[in-house]
């Protein structure tokens, strides 16, 4: 069998012609397909607004600051995603607060997360623990109000406890902003991802279930922060300033005509990418469940969809992962370790202090992670080659 893409967006002719059609016209950027990309996704999700932005990090990083976010407050999130949801923060100078994960969602852990507000609201002698090591003895100023927002992120395409998160923020006067980058069209207790926050942000990256090559959406139903999304992304341009005059500091994340023609087309074609990645994951689940070194992925009952991102497995604790991907790669089956912990990323170890052993779910769950070739066109006869060759590989 001839190699197998790791991922592969989904393209038709319909795509190319849209593009094409902006080529065609005088706007390249700032046009009509922006705002109806805008709508169209605003309706899809259920809110009120959503922005178009150059990229899924871009929209986290206005979120942060709609949430008035600034230097030393605490945000918390998980250890266990894509750097980018954590490096948001730091765009301000605020300090990541991780909790560790869930073992089988692999998303946070609502009841740590209860416990690490619950130190840090009334600042006993536990909150030092939730803090960033090299942060504990300078970050003690008022702790209760410099926690401000919980960042919950939907893992690989499960929403997080939404339930139970919104409950604590409610209880505790705190924001929530969802990372839901991975979990377009995902449900949660009937409630789509991007529903349940004061803001939400999805991404268009090309292994994404859509695309726009790069590119991404906020939405909201808050009316003050849709239109401050719109100034921030434009350099801090209010509707109402004359040319090239601007109100206040704001970044160039614009996303551009083409990109929004194309997310147009694809957000159209939804649904039927949704239907076929489930299929896939359904070849993959029926394969792998009888292989006993492998634990296939665990959907929690209260998610009534997921929307599968990518496909990834655990392996048994004795398997050499590095191995077995070895091993596939020379069977022309690429494949990775989703994620390596945030907090053990350099960056996060040089200047916060983290080290191994910080947050031993997330840890345990990364040395095991394995994610399959994944994408909405994978064929059965792949799958089976897929399945087939990692049995034998494990089980020679």
């Amino acid at each position: 069998m001839n190699p197998i893409p790791m991922a592969q967006p989904d393209l038709s002719q319909a795509e190319l012609d849209a593009v094409s059609q902006v080529l065609k016209t005088s706007y390249l950027s700032i046009g009509p397909r922006i705002v109806e990309f805008e709508r169209a996704f605003a309706d899809y999700i259920g809110v009120k607004h959503a922005v178009g932005v150059s990229s899924g990090t871009a929209g986290l990083h206005l979120c942060v600051i709609a949430a008035g976010i600034t230097e030393n407050d605490l945000v918390i999130t998980s250890p266990f995603s894509f750097v980018a949801s954590a490096n948001c923060f730091l765009y301000e100078r605020a300090l990541p607060v991780f909790v560790d994960i869930d073992p089988d969602t692999l998303n946070v852990d609502p009841q740590q997360v209860e416990q690490a507000v619950h130190d840090i609201k009334h600042d006993n002698a536990q909150a030092k623990h939730w803090l960033p090591p090299s942060c504990r003895d300078r970050v003690m100023l008022d702790l209760p109000t410099q926690l401000k927002v919980i960042l919950p992120v939907h893992a690989f395409g499960q929403p997080a406890d939404m339930v139970k998160l919104s409950a604590i923020a409610k209880e505790h006067d705190l924001v929530i902003i969802e990372d839901a980058c991975e979990a377009i069209g995902a449900e949660y207790q009937g409630r789509k991802a991007g529903q349940w926050g004061e803001s939400a942000v999805f991404g268009f990256y090309p292994n994404k279930q859509i695309t726009t090559g790069e590119g991404g959406m906020i939405v909201t139903n808050n009316e003050t922060w849709y239109h401050l999304f719109r100034s921030l992304r434009n350099q801090g341009r209010d509707v109402f300033n004359a040319w090239l005059n601007h109100t206040r500091l704001g970044y160039n994340y614009r996303l551009d005509e083409m990109s929004a023609a194309l997310g147009l087309v694809q957000l159209n074609r939804l649904e039927s990418f949704l239907a076929k990645r489930e299929q896939v994951a359904t070849w993959y689940n029926e394969r792998l469940k009888e292989i006993s070194a492998v634990t296939i992925p665990y959907i929690v009952p209260e998610v009534n969809r997921m929307s599968w991102f990518v496909y990834v497995i655990r392996l048994a604790t004795e398997i050499d992962r590095n191995k077995v991907m070895d091993m596939l790669k020379e069977k022309g089956i690429p494949s990775r370790p989703y994620f390596t912990p945030i907090h053990l990323q350099t960056f996060y170890q040089d200047h916060f202090g983290y080290r191994p052993g910080d947050f031993p779910v997330t840890e345990s769950v990364a040395k095991s992670v394995l994610a399959l070739p994944f994408y909405a066109n994978l064929s059965e006869a792949q799958v089976d080659y897929v399945c087939t060759t990692l049995n034998t590989v494990l089980n020679p």
